[in-house]
């Protein structure tokens, strides 16, 4: 026996590497130090920073793997495992650095992997951050052969002087949401569910313009650090920013908040995107468990002074996102959660 007749293809994981090179390189930013292939990645902090705080988070993609890999959509994932992250880490106001992904597999196909790695090292470029290295691991007999699973790590970075941490949140603030791609990367057990009972397929339409539903759910996260340095850049004062991941806008926007005040949204201030009615009316969902399930067509929140408001809604909409004042701070003394939707 060998590694190979045990389900371990050594060669194919160094041709893939051999692949994945270019992508990963181009990537790189001028601190970055050394190229693929060492045993740690290595880069310097930006120059000029006195105190310099860095963020960090992890986080996967979660069962839209499942979808993703019945249909194909390999670079689509690796760009969701970016957002995940980075749109976690920008919520402090902080510049992503670099990246870290981990694939584990049952059996290596090199060409999935590097669609995958091709997808993650878009999201890098889009987000201003290098892809510093990553893991591949073939796990025959653990994983079924063909399938993957992925996991995402990034480091950011943040002056401390300019930390956004929401304690600047006061009431009388504006919250502007921000438009999602659809779904994102979140809820899809649930999805995958109403997909089963109501037989949909590749073939499946939905909405008045009569959209392909799979080519819809498997949209991308969408990618907002560009959008948040360009606010930084022009000085809109942010007291506070939120990442609109599972468990929506009722578990996520009150996160950003500081002790003594809550939000209150404005349901219909925004469009709600007809993916998510045709989720609702063929899965039967109930509506409370919709908003406590999936974006609703916001993926990022800014709370934002009275003064601030046109501004930042002026650029959101130069950098390509939609956005809407859809909600307000108010006082309070009692966590209530999240005031104006159903409960």
């Amino acid at each position: 026996m060998d590694y190979k007749s045990a389900g371990v293809d050594v060669e194919a994981g160094r041709a893939f590497v051999q692949r994945i090179k270019a992508s990963v390189e181009a990537t790189h930013r001028s601190e970055v130090v050394g190229g693929l292939g060492g045993f740690g990645g290595m880069m310097r902090l930006p120059s000029g920073m006195r105190q310099p705080l860095l963020v960090s988070g992890t986080d996967g993609v979660g069962t839209k793997l499942e979808l993703a890999q019945d249909h194909r959509s390999h670079h689509g994932v690796g760009i969701d495992l970016v957002a995940m992250c980075v749109n976690d880490v920008i919520t402090s106001g902080a510049e992503p650095l670099f990246f870290l992904d981990y694939m584990a597999t049952g059996a290596l196909s090199p060409e999935a992997m590097a669609e995958v790695v091709e997808g993650i090292a878009d999201g890098c470029r889009d987000s201003g951050c290098a892809l510093l290295g990553g893991e591949t691991a073939e796990m025959p007999g653990f994983y079924p052969a063909g399938r993957y699973d992925l996991a995402g790590f990034c480091v950011a970075v943040v002056e401390e002087s300019e930390l956004i941490d929401g304690h600047r949140i006061q009431a009388g603030d504006a919250v502007i949401g921000v438009a999602s791609s659809g779904v994102h990367s979140n809820g899809f057990s649930l999805v995958r569910n109403v997909l089963e009972k109501a037989g949909a397929d590749e073939s499946t339409r939905y909405g008045p313009a009569q959209r392909s539903l799979i080519n819809d759910l498997l949209k991308p996260t969408q990618l907002y650090p560009a959008l948040v340095q360009a606010l930084l850049k022009n000085n809109i004062p942010l007291n506070g920013m939120a990442h609109i991941t599972g468990g929506g806008l009722p578990e996520n926007l009150p996160r950003c908040l500081p002790d003594g005040c809550q939000a209150r949204l404005f349901p219909d201030s925004w469009p709600r995107p007809a993916l998510f009615d045709w989720l609702q009316t063929a899965g039967e969902i109930p509506e409370i468990d919709l908003w406590n399930t999936f974006n609703l067509g916001i993926g990022f929140c800014l709370v934002v002074p009275p003064e601030g408001i046109d501004s930042a809604v002026a650029i959101c909409r130069e950098t390509g996102h939609e956005a809407w004042k859809i909600g307000a701070i108010e006082a309070s003394q009692a966590e209530e959660g999240l005031l104006g939707i159903p409960s």
